[in-house]
């Protein structure tokens, strides 16, 4: 009987962590320069608070000013947290897509699965605007799991090539962000304005609300993305490897094409197109705890929350009253980035 690696056992999760031994170390110290970057992101605003008093508001303590509960529990607090997860998901997708393609230039943008989610979720806000919050994160799941399917059914040929999936996925987001600007041209102006901001790639106003709405999908596929991480390093050594061992590749494949489609449109429905964090994310990580996926899963998914926090709290104070969205900021960042990785990449 050929082994199955799709049976998990609860001892195998950490396997990584017991073999390298500077995994947990390195996820300490990116935690504490997260937690430290969103005390300075929750003070920093129209009306600024020192860290110390965001510290005492956090924890509970009374501090000088009885406004800044208010400020921070409502206002700021929850964009920050919307924002970490929004990099959270994004990082854990552009990891997932990078180990199946077995290359290091894709991320979510680019093959079509954020166009899939986007799609969605203009066609929501512009076709129906008076749907409820909690319908635009299902709806651009939706989305960003049809073109994944489609995507992958047109990449078959007697099996998925990672090639094949780059190249078919180049192809169908070209003909998806013109079905998007199709819509709208023609929609009402109230529900387009509201569309373009929300394509910018914001987290500007996300409440509690957004946050509830983002964290069932966090709870449900970031478990699962830490699960199959071993699959993902087996996938990564190739398809005849990954058969010698017993996997069932095309199956595996399709379950971590799910979870990567419902991180991206997770993501892409809270705060709207954020580029290139699924591509800076997971080499960032690698630089930090090599390529082994059990331990790069959560490093890239921290990552990438330290990258839209930080993104956001750049947005807001480079060019202050006026706010830049975090997505403007991401993808003028990456893309210097992105052809920094192409030099290099072909030079190997």
């Amino acid at each position: 009987m050929r082994k199955s690696w799709l049976v998990i056992r609860p001892w195998q999760l950490p396997l990584s962590f017991r073999l390298e031994r500077h995994v947990p170390s390195t996820l300490l110290v990116l935690s504490a320069v997260i937690l430290a970057v969103m005390v300075l992101s929750v003070g920093q605003g129209e009306y600024p608070i020192p860290p110390l008093e965001v510290l005492k508001t956090l924890v509970g303590l009374p501090t000088a000013n009885p406004d800044y509960p208010f400020i921070i529990n409502t206002l700021r607090l929850p964009r920050t947290l919307v924002a970490f997860g929004v990099g959270v998901a994004l990082g854990i997708s552009g990891t997932i897509l990078q180990g199946l393609t077995r290359n290091p230039l894709v991320e979510p943008g680019i093959i079509g699965v954020n166009a899939g989610a986007s799609l969605a979720a203009v066609a929501l806000i512009v076709l129906f605007p008076n749907v409820p919050l909690f319908a635009l994160p299902v709806s651009a799941f939706v989305g960003a799991l049809a073109v994944a399917i489609f995507i992958y059914l047109l990449a078959w040929d007697k099996g998925s090539s990672p090639i094949r999936l780059i190249l078919v996925g180049v192809g169908i987001a070209a003909v998806i962000s013109a079905l998007t600007t199709l819509l709208i041209t023609f929609g009402e102006i109230d529900s387009v304005t509201q569309a373009l901001v929300w394509l910018a790639g914001s987290v500007y106003g996300r409440s509690w609300e957004h946050l509830r709405s983002l964290l069932p999908w966090l709870a449900v596929f970031v478990p699962l993305s830490l699960v199959w991480a071993r699959q993902l390093n087996i996938i990564s050594l190739g398809d005849d490897i990954a058969r010698g061992l017993g996997m069932q590749v095309e199956w595996q494949r399709n379950l971590l094409l799910l979870t990567s489609a419902a991180m991206a449109g997770a993501a892409v429905a809270t705060a709207g197109t954020i580029s290139l964090v699924g591509l800076m994310a997971p080499h960032l990580g690698r630089q930090l705890v090599g390529p082994n996926h059990e331990g790069l899963m959560l490093t890239a998914a921290l990552m990438g929350g330290l990258i839209v926090v930080l993104a956001d709290w750049l947005g807001r104070i480079l060019f202050a009253p006026i706010e830049i969205p975090c997505g403007v900021i991401t993808a003028t960042v990456g893309a210097p980035y992105f052809l920094y990785l192409l030099i290099r990449n072909r030079k190997r």
